[in-house]
């Protein structure tokens, strides 16, 4: 009976000893994640000035069978981890800051494209640096006041007089001409039309077949178990560089076989198998890992001013090129102002009801109409069709420059297809009226002053001229088409003043008009005893320098777009701050540090020597057993 306890005791601490192998497996287990550790922390130290890499880790997970291996086990064994299990080699990424950088990237964008169009102004319009419009008003007002004096005409003087307006007609035709080739720049940058780079729009249809193409490839790689890091920090920079075109969102989702929902989008018994393994019993065994799908949705206003998203990549919805859209130009006229662009979304799908059905093309166009309000007034005014809200990607900053004019944006009646006004009649304008002030605002600018200068110089001479003879000193009344009439051009006698003995008088009216400031409410030349204007003089009642004279006008514009350029310079600088700021935080969490992977080369060799060591000593301890304990009671 003794003999038999002895060998029971013997036996069940024999049983205790664990799996011969098992403390190997958990040591090759250890050296294995280690050696993947390391290499890793090599890709990553490899990669430091890749641009677009993003810091790679690997995931692990302890393995611990908690269900008994035998069932010679005794009720109070203690079941231990088997090791480590290498799950995945993942990227370490902050969603968040993602989506605040592209939220960033389309602010710099606009800021950088307005400015760029900014400058191209400033070349000929910022008087500040140059002599141009303003002194040649100057030099006009100069050789009038030399003529002030003269008891009739002179004519060196009419000469000199004539030559410095010939002057100032230059000025303004090639500052219209200049304001239409930047016009003309503009649309090249958004088609690629005349230059050896691509448009805006042509990146943009290559950023999207880009990105949806990839989604396809990340998907098929990622389904036969290969994670594919480097094409989706590849399709990263994709997307970082189209966020600073148009504003977008990007979502990551499971399509409609894995995502377990229902028809209903909700989750129910039948759908959950989509999303996890279930036994017999319906019980959920583990999750499935199926990959995500990528999808690209464009925000923008309408007509009115709502909110509203476009989807431009739908995932890997359908075959070929059905998951990515693109952008068409047309262009309607020889104005570059006159252009259209649609925006289309994902095509279609192979499998109706699994991704969500293609949206109509989003079309972004400008329309000029003429509104009448219930006192009889006419406005002139622009409405927009779509377009993105203040501050959105590049392609906004040239669409801004092309389409406003700084006289505001009417919201535009889509079921009417009209201008929407209210009760008044008068138009119903969409957020700030004068928000930017583009081409068209310039031109608009050049074109009043061209026009009142013809007007009232025309006038005034007219006013001092024999009935009947030629008295328009200007022709044309646009910056582009103002001229020296041909009637000045070809007279061989005094064309100022030849009425009488009234040439002195026309002279000191034309110093008057070169002081006095329009619209005309305190010049006693022109306006009789009661404060209004003479009927000679009735031409002047329209113009409008908004309470400039010709010389202050010029400076007026100068200065609207030297404030706006450096009101877009402040914007500018502060965005791109900004925007290095998210950057430096993407960077200090997605970027590789050279300190922190030496670190992390140096733990994981320490823990691969402790691994090693542990196998050394798992030998030495079935050393022992074999040896040691090969016979009772030897």
């Amino acid at each position: 009976m003794r003999i038999l306890t002895i060998i029971e005791i013997i036996l069940e601490d024999i049983l205790m000893v664990r799996a011969t192998f098992a403390g190997f497996s958990t040591a090759f287990s250890a050296m294995q994640a280690n050696q993947k550790r390391l290499d890793i922390t090599g890709q990553n130290l490899a990669n430091m000035n890749t641009v677009g890499y993003t810091r790679q880790q690997l995931q692990v997970s302890s393995l611990n069978y908690t269900n008994p291996v035998s069932h010679y086990m005794s009720n109070s064994e203690v079941v231990v981890g088997f090791g480590v299990h290498m799950d995945s080699v993942s990227q370490i990424r902050d969603p968040y800051l993602d989506i605040q950088y592209r939220n960033q990237m389309h602010k710099s964008g606009y800021s950088s494209a307005l400015q760029t169009s900014f400058d191209e102004l400033a070349n000929f319009l910022d008087e500040s640096h140059i002599d141009g419009i303003h002194q040649a008003f100057v030099d006009i007002r100069s050789t009038l006041l030399d003529m002030q004096d003269l008891a009739k005409s002179d004519p060196v003087y009419e000469t000199e007089l004539r030559t410095r307006m010939q002057s100032l007609t230059n000025l303004l035709n090639d500052s219209a001409r200049r304001i239409e080739e930047a016009k003309k720049n503009e649309y090249s940058r958004l088609d690629g039309t005349g230059t050896s780079e691509q448009g805006s729009v042509q990146r943009i249809n290559d950023l999207l077949q880009q990105i949806g193409k990839m989604n396809r490839q990340i998907k098929q790689n990622q389904i036969y178990g290969q994670p594919s890091l480097e094409l989706m920090d590849e399709r990263n920079v994709l997307l970082d560089e189209l966020a600073s075109y148009i504003p977008i969102e990007v979502t990551y989702y499971k399509d409609a076989q894995h995502d377990g929902l229902n028809a209903d989008g909700k989750e129910d018994d039948a759908s959950k198998g989509e999303r996890y393994h279930l036994d017999s019993s319906g019980n959920v065994i583990m999750k499935k890992e199926w990959p995500d799908d990528l999808r690209v949705t464009m925000s923008y206003l309408d007509g009115e001013g709502n909110s509203q998203t476009l989807v431009l990549v739908e995932g890997t919805a359908g075959d070929g090129d059905d998951n990515y859209g693109s952008l068409q130009i047309t262009n309607g006229g020889n104005d570059p102002s006159d252009l259209k662009l649609q925006f289309n979304g994902f095509k279609s799908t192979s499998k109706p009801g699994e991704y969500g059905t293609p949206a109509d093309p989003v079309v972004f166009e400008r329309k000029k109409e003429s509104v009448t309000n219930a006192n009889g007034d006419t406005i002139d005014v622009i409405s927009l069709t779509n377009q993105f809200s203040n501050g959105s990607g590049s392609l906004q900053a040239s669409l801004d420059m092309l389409w406003k004019n700084g006289t505001g944006v009417a919201k535009w009646d889509a079921v009417n297809n009209t201008v929407m006004t209210n009760a008044a009649g008068d138009p119903v304008f969409v957020g700030r009226v004068n928000d930017v002030n583009g081409y068209d605002y310039y031109t608009r600018q050049l074109d009043n002053l061209a026009n009142t200068f013809a007007t009232v110089f025309n006038t005034i001479n007219k006013n001092y001229t024999v009935p009947g003879n030629p008295s328009e000193m200007l022709s044309g009344n646009t910056a582009a088409t103002i001229g020296i009439s041909q009637d000045w051009i070809n007279s061989k006698d005094s064309f100022i003043g030849t009425k009488g003995d009234n040439f002195n008088d026309a002279i000191m009216d034309m110093l008057e008009a070169m002081k006095a400031t329009y619209p005309v409410t305190n010049t006693s030349n022109f306006l009789d005893e009661n404060g209004t204007l003479r009927p000679e003089y009735d031409d002047f009642k329209d113009l409008d320098l908004e309470n400039n004279s010709f010389i202050n006008f010029m400076n007026h514009v100068s200065t609207v777009l030297a404030n706006d350029s450096y009101a877009n310079q402040n914007t500018l600088k502060t965005n791109v701050t900004v925007l290095n700021g998210i950057q430096n935080s993407r960077d200090s969490i997605s970027g590789v540090s050279l300190d922190e992977e030496a670190s992390n080369m140096m733990m994981y060799m320490s823990a691969y020597n402790a691994a090693s060591r542990l196998m050394t000593t798992l030998d030495q301890a079935l050393d022992v057993l074999i040896n040691g304990t090969g016979l009772v009671g030897r």
